[in-house]
């Protein structure tokens, strides 16, 4: 009896501590504390420790731009294509936040670049990074990759009226004549919008409606 009660007792302490470990971790790496994200791996926290949401720190790391904590996590094999809740990878994140170095050291370990669903590409335009997008599509990005809702990345370049990156995509060879899931093409999605200059761009490159 005495043995069982000082097992309980024993296990009982050890999830103190891993829970305790696990907010520290979680908190060091939202607060870009490199140092004690790597005390905490060396003592045994898992690499691909994630948030309430399944965001590891890899994700963390690359959301907020912390390159040194996102190589400290490479170099210990974080893994570069897990999700999180919403479907995002820390590319994804990377992306969406204009992180290029974050962006190219995620590409250089192996980060999948075209992905099902929104893909990096996607979020770099939603992000109006043209320095993102070209390093993306340098990459081997899909230019013309549907999002769920059918959209490529030149339909939602025009939705954000971002005509830098609509010539960047449509340069590219990005195909003006594809339509979304509700038929609608880029130069229809203008014409919608009332985006005078890229109606006049696309027009004049030769999209049709």
């Amino acid at each position: 009896m005495r043995k069982l009660l000082i097992g309980i007792v024993l296990s009982i302490a050890m999830s103190l501590a891993q829970a305790g470990a696990y907010e520290e971790i979680i908190k060091a790496a939202n607060g870009g504390d490199t140092e004690a994200v790597e005390n905490l791996l060396k003592r045994g926290m898992d690499v691909n420790t994630a948030d309430r949401s399944g965001s590891t720190l890899l994700m963390i790391a690359a959301r907020n731009g912390n390159q040194p904590l996102l190589e400290t996590l490479l170099v210990n094999r974080a893994s570069v294509n897990r999700r999180n809740q919403f479907g995002d990878t820390a590319l994804h994140l990377a992306t969406l936040n204009a992180r290029i170095e974050s962006v190219q050291a995620l590409i250089e370990k192996g980060a999948d670049i075209n992905p099902s669903g929104w893909t990096p590409l996607h979020y770099a335009v939603f992000s109006g990074s043209s320095e993102v997008a070209t390093l993306l599509m340098a990459k081997g990005a899909k230019l013309d990759a549907r999002a769920p809702n059918g959209q490529t990345p030149l339909m939602l370049a025009v939705k954000h009226g971002n005509l830098d990156l609509v010539r960047q995509l449509v340069d590219a060879d990005a195909d003006m004549d594809l339509t979304d899931f509700e038929g609608i093409s880029a130069l229809k999605l203008a014409i919608r919008l009332g985006n005078e200059e890229i109606i006049e761009y696309l027009r004049k490159v030769g999209a049709i409606e």
